[in-house]
């Protein structure tokens, strides 16, 4: 045997062994996570901490030194996370359904694939299952990158007084599908107002005469398509696999680089970490520099705003509420400083919560 022979075999040897201890190490890890769900369960504490896991994978890229493949790597923690979650009690999350909504796919992004997950069938839903603590968090659409904000939500998490407690961002991608794969089948279209709306050119160019409705949400539209055959659907790659439909077009967005912001909605109160976003709703005083002095808190403490709209008030004609974004946490203390002084020039301020920035697509 030469000498990359027997170099050969030592290598794989060793690499043996590390799987052995890889193997190990990982049972010991699975028993430890048993071990803290039955302290958590005794004390009444919720089993799932969104921050923790958001703690772990930092930590753990940390310690990478850039040597394994990062992205590689999250996966595979963010697996072993979730696996050594199901010795505890496992979330329920709320979300507008049927399965194979964008919705359903920001979850599964968020939460992982072991979640309890509920499928509900409009966005008030997700809010008032949360609201009744028959789910833990909830995942809601806020707003698009094409369409602006999604009303409802806002409308909800004001009505409701729940917390944002996190962010994820989805690219969209829009596929036309029906039973046959062929377009000259399709003698209707439906799906989600949002998503009619980001194909309006596609449809008036390809189908001009083929009537179009709404439903609330794009995997309905991908069920009905499932049972008729002149229906086609506006929905998910993850719709069309799951309800057994062909796709006539991929990609029928009239604007490419499409992506949705999603809320996690629930009733805990996220830690700063260091990278956070607070999400306010305020209304300011009738009188003249009103507005202009509470961005002017923001402008001089250099706090930056990344969202700021208004919206017309449901309980007086011809008033406004306004919905911000800033960067930093509502117990960082220039942000705490900024909106104590809004108090001087606003009717009222509603802080919606604070929680780590996501990842813009």
């Amino acid at each position: 045997m030469g000498v990359v022979d027997r170099h050969l075999i030592d290598l794989r040897k060793r690499i043996d062994q590390i799987d052995e201890d890889i193997i190990n190490l990982l049972k010991e890890r699975y028993r430890l996570a048993h071990e803290v769900g039955k302290i958590k369960e005794a004390k009444g504490v919720q089993a799932f901490d969104l921050g923790r896991e958001k703690e772990i994978l930092k930590r753990i890229v940390t310690l990478n030194d850039g040597i394994f493949p990062e992205e590689t790597l999250k996966v595979i923690y963010s697996e072993i996370i979730r696996a050594c979650r199901s010795t505890q009690e496992r979330p329920k999350v709320a979300f507008l359904g049927p399965e194979a909504t964008f919705s359903h796919i920001a979850a599964q992004h968020y939460f992982g694939t072991s979640t309890n997950f509920i499928p509900v069938e409009t966005i008030i839903d997700v809010f008032e299952e949360v609201s009744s603590e028959r789910a833990h968090f909830g995942v809601v659409p806020i707003e698009n990158s094409i369409e602006g904000v999604v009303a409802t939500t806002l409308d909800a998490i004001y009505e409701y007084g729940l917390k944002v407690c996190g962010e994820i961002y989805e690219a969209i991608s829009h596929h036309l599908m029906n039973q046959t794969g062929k377009l000259e089948d399709i003698k209707k279209i439906l799906s989600h107002p949002q998503a009619i709306a980001q194909c309006r050119k596609w449809l008036r160019k390809k189908l001009p005469s083929v009537p179009v409705e709404t439903v609330s949400s794009t995997a309905l539209a991908a069920k009905w398509a499932a049972v008729d055959e002149g229906v086609g659907a506006i929905a998910s790659l993850m719709a069309a696999k799951l309800y057994h439909l062909q796709i006539v077009a991929k990609n029928i967005e009239d604007i490419r680089g499409n992506s949705t912001r999603f809320w996690i909605i629930g009733k805990v109160e996220r830690e700063p970490t260091g990278n956070d976003k607070t999400s306010l709703i305020f209304s300011v005083a009738d009188k003249p520099g009103a507005l202009f002095e509470v961005l002017k808190g923001f402008a001089e403490r250099r706090i930056n705003l990344t969202k700021i709209e208004s919206r017309p008030s449901k309980n007086e004609p011809w008033k406004y509420i306004f919905f911000l974004d800033c960067e930093g946490h509502a117990k960082d203390p220039l942000v705490a400083e900024c909106l104590e002084e809004m108090q001087k020039y606003c009717i009222q301020v509603v802080w919606l919560g604070s929680y780590p920035k996501g990842n813009p697509i």
